[in-house]
């Protein structure tokens, strides 16, 4: 008797020194500064409100769609036959040409991204800082990379896009987008150091830790970008990167024509962007007016704007045009 009792205390013993096998993981929270701890509840709640918007588009869209059906219907049944068909043809015409329309835009901006392989200035985005993001980060830098090659593909004369150090769950979630096996577009597992090892000298990454400005871009050259998010994390990253791979480095002219705001990050696809605006333009200025946000900027010099990867809700409803019409060809 007395036996079986200890040996049960001893197993309740055991139950409560023992170490859990399987413990449970500290919250990332409570790791994080105040100031992060803001951030990731702002963007918390950001997420789930674009999600609820996301829903409710959705619902529209198929309520809009339904009730055109029933017009459509009731229109026709109020003709006459011989009204009805020529109708019918009508729309099918018209569809017709819609069709041919962007076969023939879809045409001319395959032979576009084509020549850019050729004569095109070669610009990459660096996808070598994945294991530094989230999934929802990783998830966001590959939205910005389906934009700007959607905005590239609409350029009269785009650029040559690369992807360097595209594995693991980056090229995982890429290779999810519909038609990016069809993309005109360079896809590097390795680095680009790797990937230009007899052009070293003629690579520049773009960092707003340089002291050296951009005036002008050169066709020799090989721009890069660093697709990171949330580079506040990582402050000086891309300097040391290049630093330590012994390649130049410049930052964009902004604070010759603007003043940043509060506000001091880009989005990769904005930096993507605003070169491609200058490649079109030669104007600075012109470019970054058109690209950077109202939000992040006011009237004034300043040269203080970072190149990042996090999400921007003022571009939305820009992106959504830009994406309207399938650019994966």
């Amino acid at each position: 008797m007395n036996t079986t009792m200890e040996a049960t205390q001893n197993e309740q013993n055991g139950q409560v020194n023992s170490p859990d096998p399987n413990p449970s993981p500290v919250p990332q929270h409570q790791s994080l500064s105040k100031n992060a701890q803001k951030k990731l509840l702002k963007q918390q709640k950001y997420e789930a409100k674009k999600a609820e918007k996301k829903a409710q588009m959705k619902e529209q869209k198929q309520r809009d769609a339904e009730r055109k059906r029933k017009e459509w219907e009731e229109k026709l049944a109020a003709l006459p036959e011989d009204e009805r068909l020529k109708l019918i043809d009508s729309r099918k015409e018209l569809r017709r040409e819609r069709m041919e329309k962007r076969s023939e835009e879809r045409g001319q901006k395959i032979q576009r991204l084509t020549q850019a392989k050729e004569t095109g200035q070669n610009i990459v985005v660096d996808l070598e800082f994945s294991h530094l993001m989230t999934h929802s980060e990783i998830h966001s830098l590959v939205q910005q990379i389906m934009y700007c090659y959607a905005v590239n593909g609409r350029c009269s004369s785009p650029a040559h896009l690369w992807l360097t150090g595209c594995e693991g769950e980056m090229e995982t979630q890429l290779q999810r987008l519909p038609g990016f096996d069809k993309w005109i577009i360079e896809k590097e597992k390795q680095s680009y150091i790797k990937a230009f090892s007899d052009r070293k000298d003629d690579l520049v990454y773009l960092t707003a830790d340089s002291e050296t400005v951009l005036h002008e871009l050169d066709p020799t050259k090989v721009y890069i970008v660093g697709g990171l998010v949330d580079r506040n994390r990582w402050k000086g990253i891309t300097m040391k990167k290049a630093e330590e791979q012994g390649i130049h480095t410049a930052k964009l002219p902004i604070g010759a024509y603007m003043k940043m705001s509060s506000s001091q990050v880009l989005t990769v696809n904005q930096v993507i962007e605003i070169l491609l605006k200058f490649l079109e333009t030669k104007d600075w200025k012109d470019s970054f007016f058109q690209v950077i946000p109202q939000r992040k900027r006011t009237e004034g010099d300043s040269e203080n704007c970072q190149v990042d990867g996090e999400d921007c809700e003022e571009e939305t409803e820009k992106k959504k045009r830009c994406l309207e019409v399938p650019s994966h060809d």
